[in-house]
């Protein structure tokens, strides 16, 4: 693809959620409709052009969404090797596949990371339980056990303390392929959202301080407070991920700030659930800087104008939304959930702070 993604083209959106109810907002703006690909509740469909409610494993249902798209994006990475297979035999992928084979399995994407130069926790792969005492030696405890695939906001994860608690939390697992990632001491937690375009072009937003409550995202605060060398060397971080995969999209990398530097704790080949104060403090956010970047236009300034806090309204909070909604300058985003549970995220908040 040379030419930028003619007005009216379909864009395939693999996932139902928030974030891909956000893209399919931002690509109607840019004159796009959007098609979902989601076996279950998709509040995306809600504001999308069309909805196919299939199983990943439907390939008839998948040749079909893929032929009725001009190019396909996602809003989620586990999506199965033979799904991604059938989708590219017609229709162009944005991020590509490598991005998602190397996000997909927290070994493989430490490796790549290490690979890089890029400095990541101590880390040691557990394919049987007899791999735990090597893996633990190797990272020190305290120390963390994760599934190597499909685990998100705190789930498939359990504590190490001490060497003694290992098999306990292991069991925990249930018997999935597992790494261990020793602690990294650090003082806050920050992500950089970028985007690089299909010339090459990379251009990233300012990073911004995270905070989490039982594994969970709960604010994201822009600006960091953070000295100006280390906010530099977040988005030189960001850009040679980018380049190393010659991606094509937004991108989330997280990372610890350390007394020796900055460590890397993972990215996501996606927009971001921290990269949602851009919708208020930038002229162009990262769903519609997506949106560009796949379909060949432009990148977006990353340039912020305001400084800004998301908070994620998580199960209950949802009920203090009108309250929230009465606050100056107070921006509010619903998902469109229909069910409210603990742990759910059922929308945001950007609330600006200030002019930048």
């Amino acid at each position: 693809m040379t030419e930028p993604l003619a007005p009216g083209s379909t864009l395939g959106i693999l996932g139902g959620g928030q974030l891909g109810r956000m893209l399919a907002m931002a690509a109607a703006r840019l004159g796009y409709r959007c098609h979902i690909f989601e076996p279950g509740s998709a509040p995306a469909a809600d504001v999308a052009h069309a909805w196919t409610q299939a199983a990943y494993d439907d390939l008839d249902a998948l040749r079909g969404f893929a032929e009725s798209c001009d190019l396909i994006t996602y809003e989620f990475e586990n999506i199965p090797a033979p799904a991604l297979d059938v989708l590219s035999e017609t229709t162009p992928l944005f991020p590509d596949r490598r991005a998602l084979e190397v996000s997909q399995d927290r070994l493989t994407e430490k490796t790549f990371l290490a690979g890089l130069g890029l400095a990541t926790a101590p880390f040691a792969p557990i394919d049987t339980p007899a791999d735990l005492p090597t893996a633990l030696a190797a990272t020190a405890t305290p120390a963390i056990l994760k599934t190597r695939r499909f685990g998100y906001d705190g789930k498939g994860q359990a504590r190490v303390m001490t060497p003694e608690d290992g098999a306990a939390a292991l069991a925990s697992l249930e018997g999935a392929p597992a790494i261990a990632e020793g602690f990294v001491r650090f003082s806050r937690e920050i992500s950089v959202i970028a985007a690089r375009g299909r010339d090459g072009t990379v251009s990233a937003y300012d990073p911004g301080e995270n905070v989490h409550e039982d594994g969970i995202l709960s604010t994201t605060t822009v600006p960091a407070a953070l000295p100006l060398t280390l906010r530099t060397d977040a988005v030189l971080i960001a850009s040679r991920i980018l380049t190393a995969l010659d991606y094509v999209g937004v991108m989330g990398v997280e990372l610890f700030v350390t007394p020796d530097g900055l460590v890397v704790n993972e990215f996501a080949p996606r927009v971001h659930n921290s990269g949602h104060w851009t919708q208020v403090g930038c002229a162009v956010d990262q769903f519609e800087q997506h949106i560009r970047a796949i379909a060949g236009w432009p990148l977006g300034n990353g340039a912020r104008h305001a400084n800004v806090v998301m908070e994620n309204l998580i199960g209950e909070d949802v009920a203090r939304v009108a309250s929230l909604a009465a606050e100056p300058g107070v921006q509010v985003h619903l998902y469109g959930k229909a069910e409210t549970r603990p742990g759910r995220k059922m929308g945001h908040v950007n609330r600006v702070t200030g002019p930048a």
